[in-house]
């Protein structure tokens, strides 16, 4: 009978999902959702919800809440992460402070100023709860869902004797798009993909041995299809591979799409297809839009979606728990895995069973993939260094190092806008001080 704690179960839209999935496993029919979050009125939401949703399984599972975590850590076999530190406080800094700058973020949380800070603001209480869990349930899976996703699972891998895999739904989604632009059978898509979260690179894409390759740079030459992922078939027309992640997201890892207004002019789109200070402008928006609809599926006024997604972690449970391995694919260290990208944190293919999650070598990724990659890499390592050594400096050398950023900016430029920064979050900013 497994017990599953959520951290920041507040966010209750994706909680409740998350819930929705593991009751939806078939032959698991009993177990316990512990629910945290430091909001009181956001995680009575979070529990409501799941006493209704267990009601319409009919499953015999339980729920706790607490605000205190230490309260209902113990006994854990997953713990999912869903933390947000501080972020409605900082978002507009995230955005607005580097735009000043000439920084043109669409999403900004998990690279450039906005993700360097969003890991300073989250690390912290990261590497906190995870101690916590050191002592109390050591034998527990640590399920992170939060962003920056390579920065803190590398803490978590490289400052904790925790088993931590990173998860996104990027992979899954992207594999979907692509059988879409293809026009071919998702279930009939052959495909290898690997690199970094947000950053993996779909290095091969067969239809019945065919390689899809050709056909999906014909597909980019139709307005119809090319205008769905500009900045993705942009890239794919040239480096050679389709990316995991959005093209307004992407567009940020990178220094080719955002660094004069002219390029986000004629790349970008609205939206997630690369909306200047997309998230920034909604995010608060979106929160009580979630909470709000959270509140009518419990009045009753909405429907409550009873479907299983895509995301992972359901189906990690389901695999330990079931003896039903699968293959999913996850951030893990990499201990040579990819071979010519070098330690932190990867997103690869890992087997799933009773014995955990497995990743899988994937060998050497084309040069110029990887290139991109060892650049973010290195971002990664310096934050760590800050998480785990409360070191300042290394999150500044960190932001120098990005690669938007530095295309834009000189590095007295980005020392100053770091500083400015830092002054206006310092408040959230306590564990470096």
């Amino acid at each position: 009978m497994p017990y599953i704690t959520i951290l920041g179960a507040g966010s209750a839209v994706f909680s409740r999902q998350l819930m929705t999935d593991i009751l939806q496993i078939e032959g698991l029919d009993e177990g316990c959702f512990a629910l945290v979050d430091i909001d009181p009125v956001r995680l009575e939401l979070a529990h409501q919800i799941a006493t209704r949703l267990i009601a319409i399984s009919g499953k015999n599972w339980s729920v706790r809440a607490s605000t205190e975590r230490r309260e209902v850590l113990a006994g854990s076999n997953f713990i999912i992460n869903t933390i947000e530190v501080a972020g409605l406080d900082n978002v507009h800094y995230d955005f607005e402070l580097p735009m000043k700058y000439g920084i043109n973020q669409c999403i900004g949380d998990t690279i450039g100023p906005g993700g360097i800070f969003k890991a300073l603001r989250t690390g912290p209480a990261w590497l906190d709860i995870l101690h916590d869990a050191e002592e109390l349930c050591p034998a527990a899976w640590v399920l992170n869902y939060t962003n920056p996703m390579s920065i803190l699972t590398l803490a978590a891998l490289k400052g904790t004797k925790m088993r931590t895999v990173g998860l996104c739904h990027s992979v899954q989604g992207t594999s979907e798009q692509l059988a879409q632009y293809l026009d071919v059978p998702l279930n009939e898509l052959e495909w290898r993909c690997a690199g970094l979260n947000h950053n993996a690179w779909f290095t091969e894409l067969r239809h019945k041995g065919q390689d899809m390759y050709p056909r999906l740079r014909q597909r980019a030459a139709i307005t119809e299809i090319y205008e769905q992922d500009p900045i993705r078939f942009e890239f794919m027309l040239h480096f050679g591979a389709f990316v995991s992640e959005g093209s307004g997201h992407f567009s940020e890892y990178t220094p080719y799409f955002r660094k004069r207004p002219d390029l986000v002019e004629r790349y970008s789109r609205d939206g997630f297809l690369g909306g200047t200070g997309f998230y920034a402008k909604n995010w608060a928006n979106w929160r009580k839009e979630n909470d709000d609809e959270i509140r009518g599926m419990l009045a009753g006024t909405q429907e409550i979606p009873l479907e299983r997604s895509l995301e992972f972690g359901s189906y990690i449970v389901e695999a330990m728990e079931l003896q039903r391995p699968l293959v999913i694919h996850g951030n893990v260290r990499n201990t040579g895995l990819i071979d010519n990208l070098p330690d932190g944190c990867v997103e690869v293919a890992c087997l799933v069973d009773r014995n955990g999650v497995q990743p899988c070598h994937f060998g050497s990724l084309p040069e110029q993939l990887a290139a991109l990659n060892r650049s973010h890499m290195a971002i990664h390592a310096l934050m760590c260094e800050a998480l785990l050594t409360h070191n300042k400096e290394a999150a500044r050398y960190a932001l120098l190092l990005d690669p938007l950023s530095a295309a834009v900016c000189s590095p007295a430029e980005l020392s100053a806008l770091f500083d400015e920064m830092w002054e206006a979050e310092r408040a959230y900013l306590q564990p470096f001080e």
